[in-house]
């Protein structure tokens, strides 16, 4: 069972059924793709987040883009909410049906449209998955580096402006997305951006449209930069006597212009965590876990920096990774720390929380909430992207237990807070969704989000398109 949604969006709940004549005219279109079973509703109504909602009306599964126009044009004639639905890994509750409707199931739209090496571009259906994309261009001597952790969609991983464990080097979902098509509130098909690197064309709506978490329309298909794959890749893991010293590694490596590819933190719980759920011996302690692309020389002297940075803030037992297979069994420990958390306390759910902050502030920031956390009692895990602010705290609680959803609220507040004293941000990657409302108006402040309510109207005069997310009117 899921934590209750929490009572400050209860009075937004209220369904917009799927009226008869929508229901008819989506059957005779998609047949046995067009599904209203439990099961199949559930399964769309679930994310990663702690909330327990009602599941949607309807399930459609689209395979392109006119089919995701002829779903939207319906909604808009009957007023009934659309979810554009990926892979289900978000965190914070973007793809929840908070007032029913129909969710698009976007999964079967999984086709690589068009593969450019020459200007090192791809273009794909918003379905295909991260994994997917990567294994398809292989041989292209080309990747794509957003990588945050789950076999997301490339949709999704736009919706949510993801960035995850390469950013540091490769930026984020925003800095990689050229361009997009898209299914406006009124079923409209239109296309934004160009192959081109840049442009000065009139209003930048990939931008827009990237991180609106299908608040403004459904992406359908996307243009992303790709990267040649590096000459060299060595990965390493360090421990540290405490997350500070680690933290503090980061720091002067990062100021220092070495050009780390991922820079990631795991405490000591969530090191426990993988080494049980992985089977791993790793040394319980704070870990950093780095990887370093380029050239050999370039790799060696890079990891060779970073070490001699580590040993003088008491980093030891560096243990190298150079093969793709020992690389490969690091990452994926790492991707794992999240569901590995969970088999820690069976049972339980996570209310999670990715504040980012400038880079000199990074340490006091988590040395502060590890003793608010660890105050309270409750257990926990952080992991990070710590190469550029970014950090996870996961606040391990008892759905059964409200005081335990109470306190773990508690400290999220907290550190959202000091984040904002900061001068950081409420999420750095997971987005806004239903959890964080109230975080962005302080945030960003009345005026700015009453420019981005504006913006939604004027371009969902309905509602239609996910409606509750980022803001609850």
């Amino acid at each position: 069972m899921n934590a209750p949604i929490p009572a400050h969006l209860v009075p937004k709940l209220e369904p917009r059924p799927v009226p008869p004549a929508m229901l008819e005219a989506l059957t005779a279109r998609f047949g046995q793709r067009c599904s209203s079973a439990l099961a199949v509703r559930e399964q769309h109504g679930r994310d990663e987040s702690p909330f327990d909602v009602p599941p949607p009306e309807l399930v459609v599964y689209c395979e392109s883009t006119d089919e995701v126009a002829a779903v939207v044009k319906l909604a808009d004639q009957h007023t009934v909410p659309v979810i554009p639905y990926g892979a289900g890994s978000s965190l914070e509750g973007h793809l929840l049906a908070v007032q029913g409707g129909v969710s698009i199931d976007l999964s079967r739209m999984n086709r690589i449209i068009a593969v450019q090496p020459d200007d090192l571009t791809v273009t794909v259906q918003a379905g295909v998955t991260r994994m997917q994309l990567n294994d398809e261009i292989r041989h292209s001597g080309l990747f794509f580096p957003i990588d945050p952790g789950a076999d997301a969609s490339i949709g999704g991983m736009s919706a949510t402006r993801a960035s995850g464990t390469n950013a540091v080097r490769y930026g984020t979902m925003r800095e990689n997305v050229l361009g997009l098509t898209v299914v406006t509130a009124q079923g409209e098909v239109i296309h934004t951006g160009t192959r081109a690197r840049k442009s000065s064309a009139g209003y930048d709506l990939t931008r827009l449209m990237v991180g609106s978490e299908g608040t403004l329309g459904v992406m359908t298909e996307i243009t992303l930069k790709l990267y040649p794959q590096p000459e060299a890749m060595s990965a390493a893991t360090c421990t540290f006597p405490s997350v500070d010293a680690a933290v503090r590694t980061t720091i002067q490596v990062i100021q220092m212009g070495v050009p780390i590819a991922r820079c990631e933190l795991l405490d000591a719980n969530a090191v426990r965590a993988v080494n049980r759920h992985d089977k791993l011996t790793l040394t319980e302690a704070p870990m950093l876990l780095m990887e370093f692309h380029g050239s050999d020389a370039a790799v060696k002297e890079q990891a060779a920096t970073v070490q001699d940075i580590a040993s003088e803030l008491g980093g030891e037992g560096f243990h190298w990774a150079t093969t793709p297979e020992e690389r490969s069994k690091l990452w994926t420990a790492r991707h794992h720390a999240y569901f590995a958390a969970l088999q820690m306390k069976p049972g339980c759910r996570c209310v999670t929380t990715d504040t980012c902050v400038p880079i000199s502030r990074l340490a006091q920031c988590i040395n502060e909430t590890v003793v608010e956390v660890d105050a309270s009692g409750l257990p926990y895990f952080i992991v990070g992207h710590v190469g550029d602010g970014n950090f996870h705290v996961g606040y391990l609680i008892d759905p059964n237990l409200p005081e335990e959803r109470d306190t773990a609220e508690r400290l999220n507040l907290q550190l959202v807070e000091r984040a904002l004293r900061m001068e950081g941000t409420c999420t750095g990657e997971h987005g806004i969704g239903l959890h964080k409302m109230d975080f962005l108006v302080t945030e960003a402040g009345a005026g700015a989000v009453g420019m981005m309510r504006t913006l939604k109207r004027a371009l969902d005069p309905h509602n239609i398109m996910n409606p509750g997310k980022i803001f609850a009117t």
